[in-house]
This record gives C-alpha cells, structure tokens and sequence, in this order.
C-alpha cells in the first residue's frame, strides 16, 4: 500500500521533525501530552503510535514508561525516530518499522492503546479510514483505548480568515470544497498542508463505530486559544501560557473551534 507522492513529497521535506517545538505546535503538543495523560492506561502499557511520524510523542511516551511500537509509512521518519530514540537510551522505543495504517505489522490483541496521528486526515478515501480503525480495533486488546487526531473540517476557514488567506479566489476554493466534501487539496501556489481529509467531528465519531469501536468523546485540542495574537510571545510567559491552555480545557468540548480534534474510543470486552 502506498501513499499519493504528493504526501510522501511533503513529508520528504523533513519540517514535521520541528513542527511540535515552534509556533502553534508547542500548544498542539502541550495539549496533546494532557488528553494522553488522562485518557491512556497507565504505563507500563503498551502502545502503538501509528502514523508516529518522526517519533515525538512515542519518544515522550516512552520517556513516561510506556511500551511503544512506532509505524509510520515515511522512510524518513522512522529513520528520524529512531535516531530520537537513541538520544533517550534509558527509555528507547520497544520497536520503530515503516509501516501502513491499513496494514499493521502487529499482532492481534497485542496492545493496551493505539494512537493514531496522520492516516485519518492522509487516507482521503473513508474506505481506506475504516481500514486503519479496524487495523487499530484488531491489535487492540479487548477494552483497549484508541485516541485519533484529526483535522476540523473548518480548520482552513478559520486560519485563511484570520490570516487573510480568503482574499485569494484559489484559496477560498480550497475552502469551498472542504466544507462540502472533506476533501482538501491545496492549490498550486500555496504551501500548505499537503492532500488531505478534514472531519466535522459527528462523522469522526461515525467512521468509529462504523469501525466497530465504542466511542467515549471527541475534544478540541487547540481550540480558539490559538487565535491570540503573537502566539509564541505569549506562549513563553509562564502565566500566559497557562490563561492559553485553560482557554483550550474550557472549549475542549466544541471541537468545530479548534484546526485539530482527538477522538478517544475503546474496544469493546465482547466482539
């Protein structure tokens, strides 16, 4: 199974490796650690972080005593994660491989949690979805807990009118089509986030149970708090930083607000 080049292209680029340390992705990432912190078993379960990237959180994770087995399908990534993991060699990764959401090199029922970061916005097809959540619900074990991120389906709205992006007829295209549809493509000219599909968070929950697994809640993860202006300023004020993440806690529930949402589910005990 392969990804679109376009995707692969992208990722070549090498950005994701620094995305979660600068700008918007701190409160990404600090908010992010907090939902995972609340909703995984505690460690020393064992966790899949699928569509792991270049092993940020399953670095953090391991470095908190989780068990973790990163795939991602990004040669460069693994590649990258594992050099991360060797950077912490009291707390390495349990295993790293390239690897498709759809097909997991895994066992079944071999682990406590899956999370899933990148194949729900970079499989554009809702069959190919279904694929990686049932993938997800077979390597989990019974009451096991899925957390999977994706990309609001307003997501570009928001940040193209903030940003004053909608004044480009080619972007507001884009917008156009993702509100209708899901699909995102961006046009030519525009560097930005590479093919994709973006969620309402009812169809998240949807492709879940569709999926066969019990879905328990969908929250915002950056909601409006990273609407403040001169976000990184403020992000290095200790007590601004805070106003932000309680900004984040208090709309968690209205994830239409925020560019990116988490949906925790679980497998059920009997099939």
């Amino acid at each position: 199974m392969k990804m679109p080049p376009e995707i692969t292209a992208f990722y070549n680029e090498g950005k994701e490796a620094g995305r979660l340390f600068q700008g918007l992705g701190l409160l990404e990432f600090a908010r992010m650690q907090e939902i995972l912190s609340q909703y995984l078993p505690p460690a020393p379960a064992v966790v899949a972080d699928i569509g792991g990237g270049p092993g940020t959180y399953a670095c953090w994770l391991a470095g908190s005593r989780y068990a973790v087995h990163l795939v991602d399908p990004v040669p460069l990534h693994v590649e990258q994660a594992k050099t991360a993991s060797l950077e912490q060699p009291a707390y390495p990764l349990t295993s790293c491989c390239v690897g498709d959401a759809r097909c997991v090199p895994l066992a079944d029922t071999s682990v406590d949690a899956v999370l899933l970061h990148g194949p729900l916005y970079h499989l554009t097809s809702r069959d190919d979805r279904l694929l990686a959540l049932r993938e997800a619900r077979r390597i989990l074990r019974p009451e096991g807990v899925l957390v999977a991120v994706a990309i609001s389906v307003y997501a570009s709205t928001i940040v193209g009118l903030v940003r004053g992006w909608v004044w480009d007829s080619d972007y507001l295209g884009m917008v156009r089509e993702e509100i209708a549809t899901g699909q995102h493509r961006r046009p030519p000219q525009w560097d930005i986030l590479t093919t994709a599909f973006f969620h309402h968070p009812k169809d998240l929950a949807q492709e879940l149970t569709a999926a066969g697994l019990q879905h328990t809640v969908t929250l915002g993860i950056q909601d409006p708090a990273w609407l403040v202006p001169e976000f990184e300023q403020c992000w290095r004020e200790v007590s601004k930083r805070e106003t932000l993440m309680q900004v984040a806690r208090l709309v968690e529930h209205e994830p239409v607000h925020s560019p990116h949402m988490v949906a925790v589910a679980r497998k059920p005990q009997h099939p």
